[in-house]
């Protein structure tokens, strides 16, 4: 959280120091193939007393609010879309307003943990409080992921062109704003979650453009892109869970600048 305030900082005292400076507006839009890293998904449950997952655990065995649970989720590779509009600037800088989505499928769930111990081998019935056994695992339900994460954010950012190599410029940035994240996670069809929550953002950009003509660019980029963890409610049985959301994307775009 530092050092997000510390970069809207440093961008807020950027955009009054340049307000006043030569500028040309700029359009531009990116897809993006998107990589959605693992999440070790961490939480604690409430009072409840679980199905019938005998003989490692008995039907009726009481969990304690407070024990700590979670499972490692993997996602299959997504993709991402960018719309941005900003200022260049004649010292090599240049800001911008960037609106985005990304999303990508759940891949499977593994390592399901209790309280430490994990129970990928136990019947599943054991989560479901059932007194009647499933006749699949834990593990072999969760196997089957099905769900998604996807997030819509909206970022200020900040980027620094450097010298041309003929017609390429090779360029950082960084960015700073608010992602809406909503994760559904129904393994086998069962819903465990399904909520969304709006978390700060950032993001680290280093990329190249090949300037085409006097108003258009084409780029290439990657950013790495993440938010804080994202805390929802556990449908199946009393708990909270953090849920990881953290980006590698690369992509590409075109930008239209408006020379005066």
């Amino acid at each position: 959280m530092r050092n997000c305030l510390i970069i809207a900082g440093a961008l807020v005292v950027f955009t009054a120091s340049t307000s006043y400076a030569q500028h040309d507006w700029y359009v531009g839009g990116s897809l993006s193939y998107l990589k959605q890293s693992d999440s070790d998904n961490t939480g604690t449950t409430g009072n409840f007393t679980t199905g019938n997952g005998s003989p490692v655990i008995p039907f009726g065995t009481p969990i304690s609010a407070g024990t700590p649970y979670g499972w490692e989720t993997e996602f299959e590779s997504g993709w991402a879309i960018s719309g941005e509009v900003g200022l260049l600037y004649a010292s090599g800088l240049r800001s911008g307003i960037e609106l985005t989505y990304s999303t990508a499928d759940v891949d499977k769930h593994k390592g399901v943990n209790v309280a430490g111990t994990v129970i990928d081998g136990v019947d599943a019935a054991v989560l479901t409080g059932s007194r009647n056994q499933l006749g699949a695992t834990v593990g072999q339900v969760v196997a089957d992921g099905q769900g998604s994460i996807s997030s819509t954010g909206v970022f200020l950012n900040l980027y620094y062109d450097f010298v041309d190599l003929g017609s390429f410029y090779p360029y950082l940035g960084a960015g700073i704003g608010l992602m809406s994240v909503d994760v559904e996670y129904k393994p086998s069809g069962v819903k465990i979650i399904d909520q969304s929550e709006t978390k700060i953002g950032f993001q680290l950009k280093a990329g190249l453009t090949w300037r085409t003509t006097e108003n258009i660019d084409l780029y290439g980029e990657y950013v790495f892109r993440m938010t804080d963890d994202v805390e929802v409610d556990n449908a199946l049985f009393p708990g909270t869970l953090d849920i990881e959301n953290k980006q590698h994307l690369v992509s590409v775009g075109i930008r239209y600048r408006f020379t005066y």
